[in-house]
């Protein structure tokens, strides 16, 4: 018995095809953009059938509009949606952009391409198309390849890829074992305020090592992995999963300029440190505390360590928690930041200082046993921290030595 699927048209309407009809099927893959949620590319499935139909459908489609959207993003309960679109709609909106697109066409029988059709149709129903969109674990790229194999009915066989490289750094990928932050800091090598962000934000659950299939949450490698992936037929047969790739539209940077050197967060940091060093060598000559400073220092870490809190205690973001960055980075920076500008709190203001003396020791080597991967930057700025601790205790250890001997007299 015939059954029906609902495609779409040129015109962008839906109508009926019969299952007799064997669309062609290809995986697209488009360069990196300007914004930063296009920095790693996207991905896209295509279906056409010569003078009936040519559709693309997305699964990065959301609505800055809806209600309390940046709350909700933030929260971790981003909802995207699978949209269906007309291909030249779509390839235009990328070829306005300057945005290169690649097509691998999939090698499926008649029967696996009408079932991949048929579940990403029942997919773009409007009461399956919403789903929580997390960024390594359910996005652009792992669902039409999860889709593709549960139409295969067997998983794809992801190779290693050592020739793959990361954009405009050149980084080239040895085939060594990784996990997602190390594969992020490859890929944002050349905006590394964006990594900044990432690794404050996500936690150690970034730090595991994962698997080559794994890897594909990135458009852009899963484009390259898929060149020599293969899966194993009923027949037992090992058949290459891409038949032929293409450039469909031919690609030209548009992404911001790389990050000069002496605006990235290292070479900023490093700043800091040093004048952090010069404040407490100038502050332990003079047994006094440079009390603006440490305010503006600890209020400055006070905003990140109350975005940790949210993160961590209030998110729904799989990756925010454990992070071990709020040993550093959390509400108790408000102690020395308000505190060290009352007498009567001194003693408040030591405890703090020893206990964050610990803290900070104890983060560091986690990032050195690899528990959980640190930014660079992040240990010239625990660096400094550790200085203005460190420098607080001696001072007031000092002045308490002076008054002992002023009273022993």
């Amino acid at each position: 018995m015939l059954t029906a699927m609902l495609v779409v048209g040129a015109s962008g309407k839906l109508y009926a095809a019969a299952d007799t009809d064997v669309p062609q099927v290809s995986l697209l893959t488009v360069e990196p953009g300007p914004v930063i949620y296009e920095l790693d590319g996207h991905t896209a499935l295509r279906f056409s059938l010569p003078g009936r139909y040519d559709y693309i459908v997305n699964w990065g489609v959301f609505d800055f509009n809806s209600p309390n959207f940046l709350y909700r993003f933030v929260k971790g309960e981003t909802d995207y949606m699978a949209w269906p679109f007309p291909s030249e709609m779509f390839l235009e909106e990328y070829r306005r952009q300057g945005r290169g697109v690649t097509e691998q066409i999939i090698d499926l029988t008649p029967a696996q391409a009408r079932r991949l059709e048929a579940m990403v149709t029942d997919n773009l129903r409007p009461e399956n198309r919403t789903y929580r969109y997390n960024y390594i674990y359910d996005n652009c790229a792992t669902r039409p390849l999860a889709l593709i194999e549960k139409a295969i009915g067997a998983p794809v066989s992801i190779a290693g890829t050592p020739g793959f490289v990361y954009g405009e750094t050149g980084i080239a990928d040895d085939g060594a074992p990784t996990t997602f932050r190390k594969e992020m800091s490859h890929t944002h090598a050349d905006y590394p305020w964006y990594q900044f962000g990432i690794d404050l934000a996500l936690g150690s659950g970034l730090d595991r090592e994962i698997s080559l299939r794994e890897r594909t949450y990135s458009p852009l490698y899963l484009r390259h992995a898929l060149e020599n992936a293969s899966y194993t037929d009923s027949l037992g047969n090992v058949r290459h999963l891409v038949r032929s790739t293409a450039t469909v539209i031919p690609g030209q940077k548009v992404t911001e300029a790389p990050t000069p050197w002496f605006l990235t967060p290292v070479f900023i940091s490093l700043l800091i440190l040093l004048l952090t060093a010069l404040i407490v060598a100038r502050d332990i000559r003079r047994r006094k505390i440079t009390r603006w400073y440490d305010c503006v220092f600890y209020s400055a870490a006070l905003i990140p360590g109350l975005l940790l809190t949210f993160l961590i205690f209030v998110s729904s973001h799989e990756a925010t928690s454990p992070n071990w960055l709020y040993l550093w980075l959390n509400p108790f920076c408000a102690i020395p930041a308000v505190f060290i500008w009352i007498k009567s709190c001194r003693r408040v203001v030591y405890c703090y200082q020893i206990c964050n003396f610990v803290a900070l020791f104890l983060l560091l080597l986690i990032g050195i046993l690899g528990i959980q991967g640190l930014n660079d930057a992040f240990y010239m700025l625990i660096g400094a921290d550790i200085l203005l601790s460190a420098r607080y205790l001696v001072i007031s250890n000092r002045k308490l030595q002076d008054k002992l001997t002023l009273r022993g007299r």
